[in-house]
């Protein structure tokens, strides 16, 4: 696959295609003085800019296709993964992913929705975005974590659940609604992870938990700003704004209280480096295990179902 540079990377990019280039030509000329003031303009250029990214920069980081993918975070923080099949009741849904596996050697279930990486993936997998089996296959999973007494930990992804006819005929909004419900009063501890796109209800399928974390570049709502824009203005060319009005980002939903913890990303975002951002992710699910583990399980459904109906601010 081809590099793919956002248009607010592109003065990094150049400066860095520049260093090749010189580092290319000193075959029997020293450059190391300049390579090396360059490499510091770039780490300085990176830093200024991924300080100071607008909301509508972090939705595009959040959708880079290089960005880490459920499946790629299992790989690189978990062991003896064993990834699980089917709801029972139709089929299975490529978009959800799951199964038992060891964080540091604590038995966990990890369930998250998969995106592809080119056209013939992205369609295995429906572009990340769950039928009404996919969520019925998450329940099941969950269920089955709750009958053994083990910790869920859910990663959402998804541009939303998918909105075609076949998926309304087959119950899609029954089947949010179930899980909304049921992991409501799961009787085990769960944490829920947005490492990229959290979109409307397609994320909320199986986004309740006892602890919301954010990865640093990702975003989460109700609507996507494209959507957002066509319905107010009637176009998309103004998701810029939809995305500022919306308040999507990590430090918006940290404000508002929806979530609980951002997890910060390797300089650039978690494309750049994905075995730290794993290694960040890993750190952080354990930090949080530790204290919901000695919870009891009717103390954390009390205080889950408290923590959701405690969301929302208006004035009357």
């Amino acid at each position: 696959m081809a590099k793919v540079v956002l248009e607010f990377e592109r003065p990094i990019y150049e400066l860095e295609q520049k260093i090749d280039e010189i580092k290319n030509l000193s075959d029997n000329v020293d450059v190391t003085d300049e390579v090396k003031t360059l490499e510091k303009k770039v780490n300085q250029l990176r830093e200024n800019i991924f300080s100071n990214l607008t909301r509508w920069q972090r939705v595009q980081l959040a959708r880079h296709p290089e960005r880490p993918y459920t499946l790629d975070y299992i790989q690189h923080m978990t062991t003896d993964f064993v990834e699980l099949h089917g709801d029972r009741f139709y089929g299975d849904d490529k978009a959800i992913v799951g199964g038992f596996a060891k964080l540091d050697g604590q038995p966990v279930m990890i369930i998250g929705q998969q995106k592809g990486r080119d056209t013939k993936s992205n369609l295995y997998r429906n572009f990340g975005m769950p039928n009404p089996e996919g969520y019925r296959k998450a329940l099941r999973f969950m269920k089955l974590a709750a009958k053994f007494n083990k910790p869920v930990i859910t990663l959402l992804d998804t541009p939303g659940a998918y909105p075609g006819i076949e998926a309304e005929e087959r119950g899609q909004a029954e089947a949010i609604a179930r899980n909304l419900f049921e992991m409501s009063h799961l009787p085990v501890p769960i944490i829920v992870v947005i490492i990229g796109e959290g979109a409307s209800g397609g994320a909320l399928g199986i986004g309740v938990g006892d602890r919301m974390l954010m990865l640093e570049n990702t975003w989460y709502s109700v609507i996507a700003p494209e959507s957002c824009s066509s319905i107010l203005w009637k176009s998309w060319d103004f998701k810029e704004q939809a995305a500022e009005a919306l308040r999507l980002t990590a430090t918006d939903l940290l404000e508002q209280k929806i979530v609980d913890r951002i997890i910060p990303e390797p300089l650039g975002g978690a494309h750049r480096n994905l075995q730290q951002a794993a290694m960040i992710l890993k750190d952080t699910l354990l930090d949080e295990l530790k204290a919901l583990s000695k919870m009891k399980p009717d103390k954390l459904i009390e205080k889950r179902i408290e923590k959701f109906c405690k969301m929302g601010a208006w004035n009357e």
